[in-house]
């Protein structure tokens, strides 16, 4: 009996910005698409997977990106992952120190504050 787990996380985006969304998440993060069930695909937005993390962004009209509230994602040599995203033209930027692991955050087309972190 409770929570068991965690399904996704959703981000916003601006209208009409899929593509850009298909670019950083597949193509820069080696995420994949999940196609979106027909009845939530006319709303826009993009829905990602990989290892079993669902990332959903969703078409806000009122677009802000969330510079403080953040998903976290768990990644197996951040220092290799950061020098290909730095490559792709994403900034880095290392985290504060945190006991069991190294971080840092990036940012995703829109704005969207993701925090990338490592297990020691």
């Amino acid at each position: 009996m409770g929570i068991v787990g965690l399904d996704h996380v959703q981000l916003a985006m601006p209208k009409g910005e899929e593509d850009r969304a298909r670019a950083f998440y597949c193509g820069v993060l080696g995420m994949e698409e999940i196609e979106k069930p027909p009845h939530l695909a006319v709303s826009g937005g993009c829905w990602f997977e990989r290892a079993g993390v669902h990332v959903h962004l969703g078409v806000e009209q009122d677009f802000r990106p969330a510079k403080k509230a953040h998903p976290a994602l768990l990644v197996d040599d951040l220092a290799a992952f950061a020098a290909s995203l730095e490559s792709a033209g994403v900034e880095f930027a290392p985290g504060k120190p945190l006991e069991g692991y190294v971080r840092g955050d990036i940012t995703d087309p829109f704005g969207n504050r993701i925090e990338l972190m490592q297990r020691l």
